[in-house]
């Protein structure tokens, strides 16, 4: 057994896991979708078991409480990023202003083998938002509104930013550079019900100038919009983007016709009306969820005090040893001295 315990334990399972690993990190990078969880889980597994058999079969390390507690720990951070990597969800949503969180309007959503998905205690309205840039078009602090229930029958109001998060359920919202505008819009087709829906145009101010999108209605007929804006940008100062304050005109082209409107005006197409209700802003969200992260930061913690404690007891003990030593031996000349 101890045999077999040694062999687990050596230093080239632990090369060949690393090598493994940083292969997985090489695919995972920059979280594309189309990669699976267990191209870092196996590794992170293989290493688990790896440092598992060095705590056993190892007297160095088992015999020595600090080093002992500081390799349970390693142990500990590379079995709980494992489970980490089996249980999180990372997806993205574009929420425009009055719009419910729904968990279907996620997009690039990459989850773990044992997520289990369920966002029934997540209800969030999204509200206005401000963004505010500096000279040079660099982008300062997100604050993105939204309202929350209050657990009276009410809503109380939150501010998510891109490092302070709405947590809800072990699930962190982001704000993220992708924000933008979209266009309320209400169409009746002739002899049927009206349908209102919300077209997004492209993240401002990074495509300002190709501010346009599309809707197919269900008889297949495409209107094409594009956008005038005003918000105050400049370039060359300092200016906030609210779209609140911002004012607009949409260019709508429906075959050969191309009609301007402005929030509140209609226009009659040719299957029907097309009535231009309100400019609104969207804000894009990084979603984020790892059960194991409070886990990480404690046995983070712990792990270092154990490294700590046995580095403190090879040198800062040896270290009041010898000056205890050397005390005892002044002591000795002194005392001959004065005899």
């Amino acid at each position: 057994m101890i045999q077999v315990l040694r062999k687990l334990a050596s230093t080239r399972l632990t090369i060949f896991g690393m090598i493994l690993l940083g292969v997985g990190a090489a695919l995972n990078y920059d979280n594309p979708v189309t990669t699976p969880a267990w191209v870092l889980a196996i590794p992170l597994l293989l290493l688990a078991l790896n440092l598992c058999a060095a705590i056993i079969s190892n007297p160095n390390i088992n015999r020595r409480g600090g080093l002992l507690v500081f390799h349970i720990g390693l142990l500990l951070i590379v079995v709980l990023v494992a489970i980490g990597r089996l249980t999180k969800l990372e997806a993205k949503i574009e929420l425009v202003e009055g719009q419910s969180f729904a968990p279907e309007d996620m997009i690039e959503v990459r989850e773990g083998i044992w997520h289990t998905g369920d966002f029934k205690g997540i209800d969030f309205v999204q509200g206005p938002y401000s963004v505010e840039y500096t000279t040079g078009m660099t982008r300062g602090p997100t604050h993105s509104y939204i309202a929350v229930p209050d657990g009276k029958g009410g809503w109380e109001e939150r501010v998510i930013g891109d490092h302070t998060p709405f947590v809800v359920e072990g699930y962190r919202f982001y704000t993220t550079f992708n924000k933008g505008f979209a266009a309320i819009l209400t169409w009746t087709p002739d002899g049927g019900a009206p349908v209102t829906g919300a077209v997004h145009m492209p993240s401002y101010p990074l495509f300002e100038h190709r501010q346009a999108n599309r809707w197919v209605l269900e008889n297949g007929e495409e209107i094409r919009f594009w956008m005038q804006l005003e918000t105050g940008m400049n370039p060359e100062a300092d200016w906030k983007l609210e779209p609140a304050r911002a004012h607009s005109r949409l260019i709508v082209r429906a075959g050969e016709e191309r009609i301007e409107l402005a929030p509140g005006e209609s226009a009659r197409l040719e299957h029907g009306t097309l009535r231009y209700e309100r400019l609104a802003g969207w804000m894009g969200y990084k979603v984020f969820y790892d059960p194991t992260l409070r886990w990480l930061f404690i046995v983070a913690f712990l792990t270092v005090f154990g490294l700590a404690t046995h580095f403190w007891r090879k040198f800062g003990a040896a270290e009041v040893h010898a000056a205890v030593q050397d005390a005892r031996r002044s002591q000795i000349v002194d005392g001959g001295q004065t005899s």
